[in-house]
């Protein structure tokens, strides 16, 4: 009964991310990135990459650090053991697109000076969370 429990927890927890993650990039887009641009103080990107099944666009809000022109995203999936979907799309076709507002270990200490919790998800996992760093094509698309 536990188990069963647990197990109803879990899918209800993760329902409530998907659609709290909906609308999170629907009402970023609508506003520029005025609503739901920012947890705090800590800015968000949406980063559209290819699903490596389906091909479809697939759309994560995230956190993000401005390292110069370069972002750097973390892919901590809340400590889960495994990697978030993004971040497998993003390794088998690194040709994503990134908005925001309306346009590993170097950075971990900054970014979890921005954001606490991200100390605490390592301690979850055994794997070890990447860090990602995106960069703008120049204007020939490399």
């Amino acid at each position: 009964m536990e188990e069963l429990l647990r197990r109803a927890v879990s899918a209800l927890s993760d329902a409530l991310v998907r659609t709290l993650g909906r609308l999170n990039i629907a009402l970023y887009r609508r506003s520029g990135g005025r609503l739901f641009g920012r947890i705090g103080k800590t800015p968000i990107l949406l980063l559209t990459t290819k699903g490596r099944r389906s091909g479809a666009p697939r759309t994560a809000p995230l956190l993000y650090l401005r390292d110069g022109e370069r972002l750097a995203v973390v892919a901590s999936f809340g400590g889960h053991p495994s990697h978030p979907a993004w971040y497998l799309n993003l390794t088998a076709n690194p040709d994503v697109e990134v908005e925001v507002d309306r346009e590993r270990d170097r950075l971990r200490p900054k970014l979890v000076e921005m954001y606490g919790p991200y100390a605490s998800y390592q301690r979850r996992t055994s794997r070890a969370i990447p860090v990602v760093l995106l960069e703008p094509k120049d204007e020939q698309g490399v």
